[in-house]
């Protein structure tokens, strides 16, 4: 009974492996899909207000990125948009939740691929579909909530990862927010969202190939 219970345990971590692996992968290509708000910068208008082009507009976002995304940028330094002291901070903080997410995934993949080579090596790959199968179910519960409102979600959000108050911009200190609405972040949720349950649907169809192949 307790080496059953031990390896529903272990097995049962490697699951969880697994899953925060795929959350930290598609956390960091929404981060990197600077397609996404040039998308959103011709279809909510975002320069409408803002006496810049399109080019330099996206180097800025993209210095800001760059500034988040790599443990080397240790300056955050936007061509045209100032920060105050607070909306440094927030920058920051930010930078360190991706830089703890980028060691999960640095850790997790590796476990993950070796997890997924011995389910295949063992014929056992059809065992992917109904741990995937519930881990769909949290993205369409977060899915249903930020569409109900979006903006409550929001804050929600912040204020569950943000132990301050920088990240309320002030427009006239913090400019890079006239630049960064609401709307954008909402397509990033739904961007993550897409990924994570493609990723699963695509590890669902492996498992439902593998199970019918032992028929």
């Amino acid at each position: 009974m307790g080496s059953l219970a031990g390896y529903r345990i272990k097995r049962g971590l490697w699951w969880v492996c697994l899953f925060f692996c795929l959350l930290s992968w598609v956390i960091l290509l929404t981060f990197g899909s600077t397609w996404l708000y040039r998308l959103d910068v011709h279809l909510l208008g975002i320069l409408t207000d803002v006496p810049m082009s399109v080019a330099r507009l996206m180097r800025n976002y993209r210095q800001m990125l760059s500034y988040v995304m790599f443990p080397w940028v240790q300056h955050l330094q936007m061509s045209d948009f100032p920060s105050s002291y607070a909306g440094a901070q927030h920058f920051a903080d930010v930078k360190q939740l991706v830089l703890v997410n980028n060691l999960v995934l640095v850790v997790t993949t590796p476990l993950s691929v070796y997890f997924l080579r011995q389910l295949r090596r063992q014929k056992l790959l059809w065992q992917l579909m109904r741990p995937v199968t519930v881990m769909a179910v949290i993205p369409f519960g977060l899915l249903l909530l930020l569409l109900a409102n979006f903006q409550t979600f929001f804050t929600d959000f912040h204020q569950v990862l943000f132990h301050n108050q920088d990240w309320l911009f002030d427009p006239v200190t913090d400019p890079i927010i006239n630049v960064l609405p609401e709307t954008f972040f909402m397509h990033c949720f739904i961007l993550a969202i897409i990924l994570f349950e493609g990723c699963l649907l695509v590890a669902w169809l492996i498992g439902r190939r593998a199970l019918n192949q032992l028929k």
